[in-house]
């Protein structure tokens, strides 16, 4: 969703704390990419937000266990990896409240963040991601890591040349719906990302609810 568009549904594409940017992984758990990122994240003392896939969780739930012990935050991206667009809302309904389930049974906790597949949302599933009270998330910046062509150089600095005060991240920590091996150019590209962060003057936090992110004012 292009920000305009995020803006008018309220949906939140920065968050909040002063001098703080959230840096968030999507696509995982992933058994060889997200222990590179967690080490990455664990050198630096940093504490990030993965977005995770129900399936994936079921496949790894002992690795979607150890990023919250961690002291990660989580949220939710969907059972499945899929286009909302493409689901008619029992579909929608369905894929959530699965995933859901899968997430509680791993984390003891059910999801309260959610971001969707693609950065897409159906009418249906916004609507429904509200009524379940999760709160919808986007970004303001990405790497293009989950593409072919993707390296440490060029991940860093598409991500954090530039960065702000507010931004959210977007990187993946796994490539089971991206080009394969992605994952290793982003687990490279975290020490350059960090030092950017910290070279502006900012420090990455965590998104554990709303009140960590910027609610944008709609139109």
């Amino acid at each position: 969703m292009v920000p305009p568009l995020a803006g008018a549904l309220r949906i939140p594409t920065r968050c909040a704390r002063p001098r703080a940017v959230a840096l968030t992984f999507d696509d995982g758990p992933h058994l060889r990419g997200t222990p590179a990122v967690l080490d990455a994240l664990a050198a630096a003392d940093v504490r990030a937000t993965f977005f995770l896939v129900g399936e994936q969780v079921r496949r790894n739930p002992a690795l979607a266990a150890e990023i919250a012990a961690a002291g990660h935050a989580v949220g939710f991206h969907g059972q499945r990896h899929r286009n909302l667009l493409r689901l008619l809302p029992a579909a929608v309904a369905r894929d959530f409240d699965e995933g859901a389930e899968v997430l509680a049974a791993a984390l003891g906790v059910a999801p309260s963040l959610h971001r969707p597949p693609y950065g897409i949302y159906s009418w249906a599933a916004l609507a429904a991601v509200r009524r379940r009270g999760w709160t919808p998330v986007l970004w303001s910046r990405w790497g293009r890591d989950w593409t072919r062509r993707a390296t440490a150089a060029s991940v860093a600095r598409r991500v954090a040349a530039g960065v702000r005060a507010g931004d959210v991240l977007l990187l993946h920590d796994a490539d089971d719906y991206s080009a394969p091996e992605c994952w290793r150019a982003t687990a490279a590209a975290l020490p350059r990302v960090l030092e950017r962060i910290a070279a502006a003057g900012l420090r990455v936090e965590p998104v554990r609810g709303p009140g960590d992110l910027a609610q944008p004012s709609g139109r």
